[in-house]
C-alpha cells in the first residue's frame, strides 16, 4: 500500500472530531451510566436475595439487563475514554482479538436482554388472562429462567466468535473503514477487524445486521404491541370477573407494561440511530459519515443513561431507595 493510499484509507476511517465539550459531556454520561446500572444492580439484587416471595422473575431479567449495560460501560466504554483523553494504548494482536470479542459479545448480550424482559412481560400478561385454565397455573421457575438467560449469553458468545478470528491490531488495514454496531466505531486500542477482503466484511456487516439488529427491534416492538393488546382485552373483561385474583393484578401489569415500553421505546430510538448511522457509514461513506458515527455512539450511551432513570420510576424498590437517599 502506497502513502497516498494509506492517507486516503484513514481519512476514510473514523476519528474522533468531538471538541473538548463534547467529549467532557460523553465522561459524564458513562459514569452516569456506571452509577446507575450499579444501583439497579445493587438495590434489586438485594431485594432479590431478601425477598422469598413472587415476582423474582422480573426482578433477575431487570438485574441481567442493568448488568450487559454495565458491563459494556466498563469494559468498552471507559477505554473510549482513555482514547479521548489522548492516552495512546495498543494492545498485541491477541489482545485485541480477545477485546474484539469480549465488545461483541456483551454489546450483543444487551440487544438481546433487552428484546428477553419485553418477552417475558408479554408471556407473563398472557399467563395471567382471565380464563378458569389459567388461574392456577403454577409460574414458572427461577431455575427455568436462569437457563435461559445463560443460554442467551452462550449463544451469543458464539455469535462473537467470528470477532476473535477475523480481528487483529494496527492503525489501518483494508477494512478499517467498514464498522459493525457490536465492536467499536472506531479503531481503539488499535484493534481493527481483518476480514480476508472487502467483500467478506460487508457480507458479515450485513449478516449482523440483519440477524443481530434488525430482528430484535423488530421483534421488540411486535411484543410490546402483543402487551398492549393483551392489557387492552384483559380491561375489557376486568368488570365480568373483578373478584379473579388474577384480575386484580391487571393494574399492577398495566404499570409494569408502560414501564418496559418506555425502556422499548427508548432503546429503539438510541439503538435505531446508531443502526442508521453506522450502516450509513459502511454503504455511502461521504464527508458526513464521520459526524454521524459521532451521533450514533452518544445516541447508543443515552439507553444505558436513561434505562435506571426510567426503571427508578417504575420499580418499587428503586423508587424507594431514591427517595430515602433524597430524604437523608
Amino acid at each position: 500500500m502506497t502513502l497516498d493510499e494509506d492517507e486516503e484509507l484513514t481519512a476514510k476511517g473514523y476519528r474522533d472530531y468531538s471538541s473538548p465539550p463534547l467529549t467532557a459531556f460523553y465522561i459524564v454520561l458513562v459514569l452516569l451510566g456506571i452509577v446507575g446500572n450499579a444501583t439497579v444492580i445493587g438495590v434489586i439484587g438485594k431485594s432479590v436475595i431478601t425477598d422469598r416471595v413472587g415476582g423474582r422473575n422480573s426482578d433477575l431479567i431487570i438485574i441481567n439487563m442493568a448488568l450487559s449495560n454495565l458491563m459494556v460501560s466498563v469494559v468498552r466504554n471507559t477505554l473510549l475514554i482513555t482514547s479521548d483523553l489522548g492516552l495512546k494504548v495498543y494492545s498485541s494482536k491477541g489482545w485485541c482479538q480477545l477485546l474484539m470479542g469480549l465488545w461483541v459479545w456483551l454489546r450483543s448480550v444487551n440487544v438481546w436482554s433487552t428484546l428477553f424482559l419485553s418477552a417475558f412481560h408479554l408471556q407473563t400478561l398472557r399467563r395471567v388472562a382471565p380464563t378458569m385454565k389459567n388461574l392456577h397455573r403454577p409460574r414458572g421457575a427461577p431455575k427455568t429462567l436462569l437457563l435461559s438467560i445463560a443460554l442467551m449469553w452462550l449463544l451469543n458468545y458464539i455469535y462473537s466468535i467470528p470477532a476473535h478470528i477475523f480481528s487483529t491490531n494496527g492503525n489501518v488495514n483494508t477494512t478499517e473503514t467498514l464498522m459493525l454496531m457490536t465492536s467499536t466505531t472506531r479503531p481503539l486500542m488499535g484493534c481493527v477487524w481483518d476480514f480476508p477482503s472487502n467483500y467478506s466484511g460487508l457480507a458479515y456487516a450485513t449478516t449482523s445486521m440483519v440477524i443481530h439488529e434488525v430482528i430484535p427491534i423488530a421483534l421488540m416492538v411486535f411484543t410490546n404491541l402483543g402487551s398492549l393488546y393483551t392489557l387492552y382485552t384483559h380491561g375489557r373483561k376486568r368488570s365480568l370477573v373483578q373478584d379473579a385474583p388474577v384480575i386484580k393484578r391487571v393494574p399492577a401489569e398495566r404499570r409494569a407494561a408502560k414501564v418496559i415500553l418506555a425502556l422499548i421505546m427508548l432503546f429503539i430510538a438510541s439503538w435505531g440511530t446508531n443502526v442508521i448511522s453506522v450502516n450509513y457509514f459502511n454503504y455511502n461513506s461521504g464527508s458526513s459519515a464521520q459526524y454521524l458515527l459521532v451521533i450514533a455512539r452518544f445516541a447508543y450511551i443515552m439507553f444505558i443513561l436513561l434505562s435506571p432513570v426510567v426503571l427508578a420510576v417504575g420499580h418499587r424498590q428503586l423508587r424507594s431507595f431514591i427517595k430515602s437517599l433524597i430524604s437523608h
